[in-house]
């Protein structure tokens, strides 16, 4: 008993010095289209995977609508500008977040993360990661999942058709990055959402200041992609204006040259992150998961 009495003014001298454990940073996720925020097999898996991983963590993992059927309709049908308030409202409520999260976004959930990043920056969006995200859009809709194919069949034809149209574009999500290489004045006048967040009508300061202030971007791409066309758009390239065979890279778009958004500074102090995996749209393995993305998490 006198040994333990001795010892206690040295553990806690120790524990000034040390400190407090660091605690752990949340996580938010956002699903891809026609998937919903629990999905066993999806969602659900990865959330599941990250808390035996990373024990203590808090996961958020996003639901837009009040049950998981709206939620997966909302991913073809809600306006996605009224998707990212509703998703600002989410986080800068929950007392979880307050001290700031890491996010990640799969598919097209990589940039509606991109967009909260940009839009609000309360509370800080540490790290973002988008797997299979389509930065500068898709000119294609090669398949579709999730869903039976008349509504596949309805969704492309209707982009083939009608695009920019006012009413498409305020009802129908993938139109709102749908991205025609051979319109692009039409897709700048008139697209709600991509041209917005990628400063294709003019430079909005606080967009370019609110995403340089994250730690790391770090953007996946699926090497063997049959979803996303042109699959460069996973790493923020896309195809070279006027046409829809030869793609650029993001460093040969106008957007890096002239630094619209921050990247080209962000890509110079090593903030972003350019990973390749091998396989089709949103295929990896538990293990890719776990040597290469729980790294950006801890």
């Amino acid at each position: 008993m006198a040994a333990l009495r001795a010892a206690v003014p040295v553990l806690a001298l120790l524990g000034l010095c040390l400190g407090p454990a660091a605690a752990v940073t949340p996580l938010v996720i956002w699903h891809g289209m026609g998937d919903s925020c629990c999905n066993p097999v999806s969602m659900g898996y990865i959330q599941k995977l990250v808390e035996k991983k990373i024990p203590g963590i808090y996961v958020l993992s996003l639901k837009i609508g009040s049950n998981l059927i709206q939620d997966m309709e909302n991913s073809f049908f809600m306006n996605v500008n009224d998707q990212v308030s509703e998703v600002c409202s989410q986080l800068a409520t929950d007392p979880h977040l307050k001290g700031g999260y890491n996010a990640m976004g799969f598919s097209q959930g990589g940039q509606f993360l991109r967009a909260v990043a940009q839009r609000c920056p309360s509370p800080p969006m540490l790290t973002l990661i988008s797997v299979g995200g389509q930065h500068q859009g898709v000119y294609g809709f090669p398949r579709c999942p999730g869903e039976s194919s008349h509504i596949c069949d309805w969704i492309r034809k209707t982009l083939d058709l009608a695009a920019y149209t006012k009413a498409v574009q305020e009802h129908l999500v993938q139109a709102e990055y749908w991205h025609d290489p051979l319109k692009e004045e039409d897709y700048r006048k008139n697209s709600i959402f991509l041209a917005d967040i990628n400063q294709e009508r003019g430079i909005n300061e606080t967009y370019k200041k609110n995403l340089m202030a994250l730690r790391k971007f770090v953007m996946v791409k699926f090497l063997n992609d049959t979803m996303v066309d042109p699959p460069i758009s996973e790493w923020f390239g896309f195809y070279k204006s006027g046409q829809a065979k030869e793609t650029i890279p993001l460093q040969e778009t106008l957007l890096y040259k002239e630094d619209r958004l921050g990247l080209q500074e962000m890509d110079k102090a090593g903030k972003l992150v350019f990973l390749g995996v091998k396989g089709d749209h949103l295929h990896f393995s538990e293990e890719w998961f776990d040597s290469t993305i729980l790294p950006f998490l801890q």
